[in-house]
């Protein structure tokens, strides 16, 4: 399937849908057009999906906003596409089915900031990650500096705004941009293969452990703590539990359905 526009692809295989970010004259560059594809796909995940692998087309992930509509906008304006660059992505973080990105060429600005929504990535060795916001006399407005400042320090993230600096692969896996480095042209079997592995988890049990940590993380400690004994309640307490459980005595793999 093709988003009406084309900017972005949609393909079933199995359990798992594929969405390639199709723009690849322009790199993948997000437009808003684009931003409204994944904000519809998400809004409405197909009830079979399992997992979901986001690639782009032509050789990159995405080097960013795409600039050319932001030239006149005013204030307010910027603003109100910020919040709704928010509202969109946010979709993706939250997404109860894992999301996992492949990740290969440029992996810049607004590019990075849909990365790092996703649940596990995969970073090819010539990956080029790059915030290069400052240098444009503009900041950030896809959640950078909430998402990727978690994913590596504000500190860190300072630095790359201010210099332009861009990192590897290899270097943005040892920073915590990307869990898995693969050799070029590896990101994407490297990603469905990791999706297929996730597919077959407990689907209740993904949500869980995507929601739930996430949670977590922004709460104190004992309120952290309660919440997870409120969360293996209720995932120990179902039939996917049972199953997990049962497959474990009879030493077979489990049935989720």
């Amino acid at each position: 399937m093709m988003d009406k526009d084309n900017v972005l692809l949609v393909e079933q295989k199995g359990a798992i849908t594929h969405l390639t970010l199709n723009r690849p004259d322009k790199r993948n560059a997000l437009n808003d057009d684009l931003v409204a594809a994944l904000d519809r796909f998400f809004a409405n995940v197909p009830s079979a999906t399992r997992a979901i692998v986001i690639s782009g087309a032509g050789g990159h992930f995405s080097s960013g906003l795409d600039l050319s509509q932001h030239v006149a906008r005013e204030p307010l304006e910027v603003m109100a596409h910020s919040r709704n660059w928010h509202r969109a992505v946010a979709q993706i973080a939250h997404s109860p089915v894992p999301v996992i990105a492949a990740m290969s060429g440029a992996v810049m600005g607004g590019g990075l900031e849909v990365a790092a929504t996703c649940h596990v990535r995969v970073a090819e060795e010539s990956v080029r990650f790059q915030m290069p916001e400052g240098l444009r006399g503009i900041f950030v407005g896809g959640g950078g500096s909430v998402r990727i400042s978690r994913l590596i320090g504000p500190d860190r993230l300072t630095e790359m705004m201010l210099t332009g600096r861009t990192y590897s692969g290899a270097e943005g896996e040892r920073l915590g941009l990307a869990h898995h480095v693969v050799s070029e042209g590896q990101a994407l079997a490297r990603a469905f293969e990791l999706a297929e592995r996730i597919a077959r988890n407990s689907p209740t049990i993904n949500g869980f452990i995507i929601q739930a940590i996430a949670q977590i993380g922004t709460m104190s400690p004992e309120a952290g703590l309660y919440a997870e004994s409120l969360t293996a309640a209720l995932s120990q307490t179902g039939p996917d539990a049972e199953e997990g459980l049962r497959a474990f005595l009879e030493k077979r793999p489990p049935n989720f359905g």
